[in-house]
């Protein structure tokens, strides 16, 4: 990975951390720096974006202090992701809305242009990014 890719995750992932920038901002960088796919680990409080050729590069992704759910709460997840595809939504407060569903992570896969939730027991979501 090139500085100056790094350089574009980090500053979408600090972005996107502190509420600043929307999902679709937080794409449009990450594509540019050839991410292919990311994996966010709440129980991990990590995020690893993989590019096509290269090692992953790992970022701390702090969380509420909030316990995820024990209980895969699809509708409650369903309505944190069209409050964050609306822009009402922003990151940190996805991450709180989400960790409150049951999710415990998930991965967006840029060229497939979806996202993976996944919850405790296997649960799992797919999202289409929207046309």
């Amino acid at each position: 990975m090139n500085t100056h890719g790094e350089q574009l995750i980090r500053d979408a992932a600090q972005g996107s951390n502190e509420g600043r920038m929307h999902f679709g901002q937080v794409l449009g960088m990450l594509a540019e720096a050839g991410v292919e796919s990311y994996l966010v680990d709440y129980r991990a409080q990590r995020t690893s974006y993989h590019i096509a050729h290269g090692a992953p590069l790992e970022i701390e992704t702090p969380m509420p202090d909030v316990p995820i759910a024990d209980r895969w709460d699809a509708a409650a997840l369903q309505a944190a992701i069209r409050g964050s595809q609306q822009g009402v939504v922003r990151y940190p407060e996805f991450k709180l809305l989400s960790r409150q569903a049951g999710c415990v992570g998930y991965v967006v896969w840029l060229a497939g242009r979806h996202v993976t939730y996944f919850g405790r027991r296997g649960e799992q979501h797919v999202e289409h990014f929207p046309s």
